[in-house]
């Protein structure tokens, strides 16, 4: 798949974000090695902390359709959905990639919806903590 067309179906994903209280949509769409490809949208909540990022959203949808390897995200996101920039995935979000993805696993991170910046995951997660450190 382009990294185009991961970009578009990201930024179709931001539509359904739940964020009455930020109003920052954030869309991603991960493709798997398989071909398939998972969409995530974030999902506030009034507590906060049960909130969910987009990205977790599209890894724990394919990783519950038995997904366990991925090529790459595509990340979008903006104030009432006006994409103005990157929208860098959170802490969290950056550690559950750690958890199913090697060094080389790309990120794109949206600047338009023709524009983005691709890093690896070694690049967005320097000095990582993974699974290969508590064996």
């Amino acid at each position: 798949m382009e990294n185009i067309e991961l970009l578009q179906l990201a930024i179709k994903a931001m539509e359904s974000s739940y964020s009455p209280y930020s109003q920052c949509k954030v869309g991603a769409a991960l493709l798997c090695e398989s071909g398939k490809v998972f969409t995530g949208t974030n999902i506030e909540n009034a507590a906060f902390s049960p909130t969910v990022c987009a990205e977790r959203v599209a890894f724990f949808k394919a990783i519950s359709e038995g997904e366990k390897s991925f090529s790459k995200i595509a990340v979008v996101g903006g104030k009432n959905g006006i994409i103005k920039g990157i929208f860098a995935p959170c802490g969290v979000c950056r550690q559950v990639m750690r958890e199913f993805c090697n060094d080389d696993f790309q990120i794109l991170l949206g600047k338009s919806v023709t524009e983005f910046d691709l890093i690896t995951l070694n690049e967005l997660l320097p000095f990582s903590f993974s699974p290969k450190d508590v064996k």
